[in-house]
């Protein structure tokens, strides 16, 4: 058989081997590039067959680019891409697919709660929408139809009637602290029991870190009682047994001792330990204002952020067979997060709280 006569690009000139260079050096689409580095090995006097081998391609691949080239030029470096087959399920078909998708099974009469690729195909298929179908093409169209897998969370409304009043006041006092005191967010993290803690750490590949299971633990439980001081970012904590009003207001004590002439503003939740009549009598006679959060709106309190980070950091992944080891491991972490604290500032900027007209009242 003899050997097909060879092939070559004709002569470019040299404002069109810089370019192709160019396309050569910035190309995204491989196709391009490909097809760049085809015509510039050509121009040089590579043969179709040196080329094919090198660039593990077909020679008749590199006769037809350089064909092609020697008749439109540039223009044939790019790919024209012909969108592929016609889709066999239409965008309407599509359409009600998502939908069906975003129903909960039960509103169609079928006894589960939610769908699988499989329930949903089964679905489809046994109503007549669609004579076939893979899970693979569903999961494209769910995809393309902006619908995931998502996990269910929960949410709580809150049922303040002065929601509006208390959000402002909040954030007024994050936005503008007053010049004649300091502003404190306050709250209680815990319990703070004894037990192994799932957490995530960097391990070799399937050699999962383990944590013994624990059914008895018989040494009790402790809160942990603390304040974020937004001027200086730092946290001041109390560990005790128990959570009552006086040990609530242990705490105050403290704080009014550190700050002895600033008024303070403590943010709070609604706890009852937190509005018991001593406690309110003794702010009262102290220049300590309480500033309590609407009723569900924890997420307002700047300082559980700071306990997510507590947890992640100090407890998670850990297995502390004592109170005393636990509570130094937490009082080592907020001693290494007070060195590096910083002003607390900026409080959920763009959040839709920020809006004038926010009413969604939910956490």
């Amino acid at each position: 058989m003899a050997r097909p006569p060879e092939v070559f690009v004709r002569e470019i000139t040299m404002a069109e081997g810089q370019r192709l260079q160019r396309i050569g050096r910035t190309a995204k689409d491989p196709v391009k590039l490909r097809r760049s580095i085809v015509v510039l090995m050509s121009a040089q006097g590579q043969p179709a067959a040196d080329i094919a081998h090198l660039m593990r391609v077909s020679a008749d691949y590199v006769r037809g680019v350089i064909h092609a080239f020697n008749e439109r030029g540039f223009d044939a470096l790019d790919p024209k891409w012909a969108g592929g087959p016609p889709k066999k399920i239409s965008d309407v078909v599509r359409a009600k697919i998502v939908t069906i998708a975003w129903c909960d099974p039960r509103f169609l009469k079928l006894p589960f709660s939610t769908w699988s690729l499989s329930k949903l195909r089964d679905h489809l298929i046994a109503t007549g929408l669609v004579a076939d179908v893979s899970r693979e093409t569903l999961r494209h169209i769910l995809h393309e139809g902006g619908v995931s897998w998502q996990a269910t969370k929960t949410w709580k409304s809150s049922n303040d009637p002065d929601f509006q009043a208390k959000l402002r006041r909040i954030l007024d006092l994050y936005d503008r602290p007053p010049t004649d005191g300091r502003v404190l967010c306050v709250d209680e993290f815990g319990p703070l029991n004894l037990q192994p803690r799932a957490g995530k750490v960097w391990r070799p590949v399937e050699r999962a870190r383990r944590l013994p299971a624990t059914y008895t633990r018989t040494q009790g439980v402790r809160h942990m009682l603390a304040a974020l001081d937004l001027a200086s970012g730092k946290m001041f904590y109390w560990i005790k047994n128990r959570k009552r009003a006086r040990e609530f207001l242990g705490l105050l004590k403290a704080l009014r001792a550190r700050w002895p002439g600033e008024k303070l503003y403590l943010i709070c939740d609604n706890l009852s330990t937190h509005k018991h009549a001593t406690v309110k009598a003794w702010c009262a006679a102290n220049q300590v204002e309480l500033v309590f959060l609407p009723t569900y709106a924890s997420w307002l309190n700047w300082i559980e952020c700071e306990f997510a980070a507590l947890r992640y950091f100090a407890l998670n992944g850990t297995d502390h067979q004592s109170h005393a080891e636990q509570d130094a491991a937490i009082g080592a972490y907020i001693r290494w997060r007070n060195h590096r604290a910083k002003p607390k500032t900026n409080f959920a900027p763009g959040s839709r709280i920020r809006e004038p007209g926010y009413t969604i009242k939910a956490a």
